[in-house]
């Protein structure tokens, strides 16, 4: 049980972070389009906001990982809840500054896990829940991977006597269906971590009597992900959409359809995935596909170097975040 400041604090930055993740995720569904043109920069934030809206509150089932997979919501304090979220900001903001595609979902499992070790001890810590979260994190982005490279594979054999310039002309177009597809599909699985936040929130503070997200949770998540979308995150739309390697309409759709499999997918399971992580594997494996010499490979290696860091770094945050907390409060 907490009180209802320290409730207030935890629903504020479970907003918060749902909105940075909004500006820091962006890239995902869009950055393949406008780096080919087929949208235009604000086109593209628009789709992505409104598709990110719809797709928050095409259900719940991540969300109930999220609050109940990690740790019980019964034993969990508004502290660690506020030094999981200031954790998870903080490395989120870190890694936008920098131009970094790195995971909001691993900032997020980081920042929580780091939050309960140090508050409440490993006992705490659901460490087959932990286990099965982390292996649907690492799994996605290798099956995007593989799923992209056999998708391109197969656009190429099937158009090997179409002219390029129809090729690029129709799949330009094609390319705004697949931007849809991969921002619902983000709004399917991001959103839903803040609301499994707030939700376990509540019912730690006696607000609700089991695990079942109210609407106005998904509401406001589901907001306040779009608000943050249509703020852009540019730096990363630059690493994921220009400098990994060059991509074409056909690349773009092949990259946009096989993440959004993969990460719908993953939602209707209840895994919690990294976007950044599945949309990345998937422009890498497109890239694989087309030319693997053509791929920036010291690029890649940049992006997979921040995966690997960003749950230890931002659970470390979160844990000094708590001291901080207990020391002075």
């Amino acid at each position: 049980m907490f009180s209802l400041t320290v409730l207030v604090v935890v629903v504020v930055l479970a907003l918060v972070f749902d909105y940075v993740n909004g500006f820091h995720d962006t890239a995902n569904a869009i950055a393949t389009s406008v780096s080919t043109k087929a949208l235009t920069p604000r086109a593209a934030i628009m789709i992505a906001a409104s598709l990110n809206f719809v797709g928050a509150l095409s259900g719940t089932a991540v969300a109930k990982t999220i609050g109940k997979g990690l740790v019980a919501p019964e034993v969990v304090t508004g502290h660690v809840l506020i030094a999981a979220l200031g954790g998870a900001i903080f490395w989120n903001l870190f890694t936008w500054y920098f131009g970094i595609p790195s995971s909001s979902s691993h900032a997020l499992i980081g920042g929580l896990t780091g939050a309960v070790v140090a508050g409440l001890g490993f006992s705490a810590v659901n460490w087959n829940g932990f286990k099965e979260i982390l292996s649907a994190l690492i799994l996605s982005p290798i099956v995007g991977f593989v799923l992209g490279s056999v998708i391109m594979t197969l656009l190429f054999w099937l158009f090997k006597n179409t002219s390029p310039a129809k090729i690029n002309n129709n799949f330009r177009r094609l390319q705004v269906l697949s931007a849809c597809m991969a921002a619902f599909s983000h709004g399917s699985n991001d959103a839903q971590k803040s609301m499994g936040i707030i939700t376990m929130a509540l019912v730690s503070a006696g607000y609700l009597s089991n695990f079942e997200v109210p609407i106005p949770v998904m509401l406001a998540c589901a907001t306040a992900m779009a608000l943050g979308t249509a703020v852009g995150g540019w730096k990363i739309i630059r690493t994921m959409g220009m400098r990994i390697f060059r991509i074409e309409p056909i690349n773009g759709f092949a990259a946009d359809f096989t993440a959004s499999i993969v990460i719908y997918s993953a939602s209707l399971l209840s895994a919690p995935v990294s976007t950044t992580h599945v949309v990345s594997s998937s422009i890498m494996g497109v890239g694989a596909a087309k030319r693997f010499k053509g791929v920036r490979w010291g690029v890649a290696q940049n992006i997979v170097t921040a995966w690997l860091v960003t749950i230890p770094s931002s659970g470390a945050v979160a844990a000094l975040i708590y001291t901080l907390l207990r020391s002075f409060l």
